[in-house]
């Protein structure tokens, strides 16, 4: 747990380093007021108590006797002449103030030391979020079929936020306490060492007593962890599909199935909870066993007269109990910090996640396409076997392709059979096994990754929209558009008459994913956005495919509208969209069984010739 903890701490503590020797230096400076503060109480205890035994007469030189010797005359000496001048109620009073003064002072070095904290606790928490946000938009997308949305919204919320409440709210009492514990042991031993040894055996067996309780919480936290991520993920499919819940009548269904993961999730917190909530009584318990067991060897040597006497042995306890409040911390830490290292654990399976769709240490940038797109030999595979290529299940085989700059081509077939994982190599959403992919005759692996996707436009059978303005839909990705081009573009893409028409005009919030539009006016959104960019290549995936038929002429019309001059790869399952291609490739089985234009395909009477068949009846 301590490894990992400082793995934690070195990684995101270096940028806060200022705050924490600030917080170091407030912290011991506090330690040593406290001890000083309560040094007060042995004046004071010998006044009320009258003890004059060894009563000093003369300051003492230093070098006459130790340390100990030297400090605790001095004391006497000049208590016994405060009492001698202003009578002991006035010493009292003095002595009195002096403790005031000098726990004000403690107190207040002990909000600087924990306010210089809040900046690193808060900062390391964002930069936690920070980073995962970005690694979430820097992954490939072959990461997100493998894992669940609300399992990492889980990860982004639920767990970052116990990282901040088991090991962030922790560092308070870790830069203190160690702190504020060397210097009252210090202490102790400066007292009596006699009676701080004695102390000292009996701790281990305490904090080993404590640590067989706090053992499982690790694993038990990632259970819980573990469960909430099912939870969210149950919410977020339901969000997703509520539509579907009603029309098939499933509210029971669903609820039962949520009813049960929630269930699940809070047996499991409350055996963990249960479990932390034995912290605190039972380092109360052990900590009244520790003083009851000093009180009686320390009485043993008061009453002997031997090393240490009535006020100082006083003095000794309100010192070990100022230790026992740190080690109770401590005890709280072994049960907080098990929980965020499990969340901890679970963030870092997204932070050290491997991207595969790497950029060369010296990429070649371009910023216009000239001439082809071409595929080579391409195969392709999700799951690729690199050990028995045999075993692996190919989507896309020896894939041969040109397509020349300004030219249209479709993608058509069975679904499944490679089409859109074909035009996903393009952009290098994921990077071919075999073969190569090249633009202007140079791999895209060879090509730097934003230059190569400024190139790239697309519009998608679902038009990914987000929560915000028209405008901000159009404008996504370009930066410094002017009003007069989001304009044109909306003009173009058959989309400006129903904006306009909207309660604020292009600064209509459209909704979350654009639920407030229709599909064909999601769409227009969708392509007025391609043609604000701008891009030299198009990639068009079913883009009409889920539309009505006077949508689809509207969205139609605005493809057409933006295909001219633009080297166009489009993906159809209506045939009757794309009969104007220049070249027509039909996709079977992850391979080109079959090309050439509309009439071509026809004439050949194979696979297209039966799609198309199937639809004109």
């Amino acid at each position: 747990m301590v490894k990992d903890f400082l793995n934690i701490m070195w990684r995101f503590l270096p940028p806060y380093r200022k705050y924490l020797v600030l917080s170091i230096v407030c912290n011991i400076l506090s330690a040593v007021m406290n001890i000083f503060s309560f040094a007060a109480l042995i004046p004071i205890l010998q006044i009320l108590f009258k003890v004059d035994e060894n009563r000093v007469t003369s300051p003492m030189a230093w070098g006459d006797g130790s340390l100990k010797d030297w400090a605790s005359g001095n004391l006497n000496y000049y208590v016994c002449q405060m009492i001698d001048s202003w009578g002991a109620v006035t010493a009292l009073f003095a002595i009195g103030l002096f403790l005031v003064f000098t726990t004000l002072i403690k107190t207040s070095l002990y909000f600087g030391a924990s306010a210089f904290i809040v900046p690193i606790r808060t900062g390391i928490v964002r930069d936690i979020r920070n980073l995962i946000y970005f690694k979430i938009t820097a992954l490939p997308l072959s990461f997100f079929t493998d894992e669940r949305k609300g399992d990492i919204i889980a990860r982004i919320t639920g767990d970052v936020n116990e990282v901040e409440t088991s090991i962030m709210s922790s560092l308070d009492m870790l830069f203190k306490n160690p702190i504020l514990i060397v210097s009252y042991v210090v202490t102790l031993f400066f007292i009596s060492w006699e009676l701080t040894l004695f102390t000292l055996a009996v701790v281990p067996a305490m904090g080993w007593f404590m640590g067989v309780v706090s053992r499982k919480l690790k694993a038990q936290s990632l259970n819980v962890q573990a469960l909430w991520s099912d939870t969210m993920s149950q919410v977020e499919e339901t969000l997703g599909g509520l539509r579907i819940v009603k029309a098939f009548c499933a509210e029971k269904k669903m609820n039962e199935r949520f009813d049960r993961i929630n269930n699940l999730h809070r047996d499991t917190l409350k055996r963990m909870v249960i479990r932390m909530q034995l912290a605190h009584p039972m380092s109360e318990f052990l900590g009244t066993v520790l003083i009851m067991i000093v009180l009686w060897f320390g009485g043993i040597l008061v009453l002997n007269k031997s090393t240490i006497s009535g006020p100082t042995f006083i003095y000794y306890l309100v010192i070990l109990y100022s230790v026992i409040n740190p080690l109770k911390e401590f005890s709280k830490a072994s049960y907080n910090i098990p929980r965020g290292l499990a969340s901890m654990d679970r963030v870092n399976k997204i932070l050290n996640a491997e991207n595969p769709i790497r950029e060369k240490d010296n990429p070649k940038h371009i910023d216009e396409f000239r001439h082809t797109i071409e595929f080579r030999n391409v195969s392709f595979a999700y799951n690729y076997n690199a050990e028995d290529p045999s075993q692996t299940r190919w989507i896309l085989r020896n894939i041969n392709l040109t397509i020349e700059k300004g030219k249209t081509v479709a993608l058509v077939g069975q679904s499944g059979g490679g089409k859109s994982t074909m035009v996903d190599l393009i952009p290098r959403y994921y990077d071919v096994q075999e073969g190569e992919v090249l633009i202007d005759g140079i791999n895209v692996k060879d090509l730097g990754i934003y230059d190569l996707r400024q190139l790239i436009g697309n519009v998608n059978q679902e038009a990914i929209l987000f929560n915000d303005s028209f405008r901000n839909n159009i404008a996504f990705g370009v930066d410094n558009a002017t009003q007069e081009q989001i304009d044109e573009a909306a003009r173009i893409a058959n989309a400006y008459n129903f904006i306009m028409e909207s309660e604020h005009g292009f600064d209509t919030n459209i909704g979350d994913r654009g639920g407030r539009l229709s599909g064909g006016q999601r769409q227009r959104v969708s392509i007025a956005r391609a043609i604000l960019k701008n891009p030299p290549i198009l990639i068009l995936d079913e883009a009409t495919s889920a539309l009505d038929t006077e949508s689809e002429r509207l969205v139609q019309e605005a493809l057409e509208r933006l295909m001219k001059t633009r080297t166009t790869v489009a993906i159809a399952h209506r045939l009757s969209t794309i009969h104007s291609a220049d070249e027509i490739c039909v996709i079977h089985e992850g391979r080109i069984v079959e090309r050439g234009t509309h009439e071509q395909l026809i004439a050949l009477d194979g696979y297209y010739k039966r799609l198309n068949d199937m639809q004109t009846i």
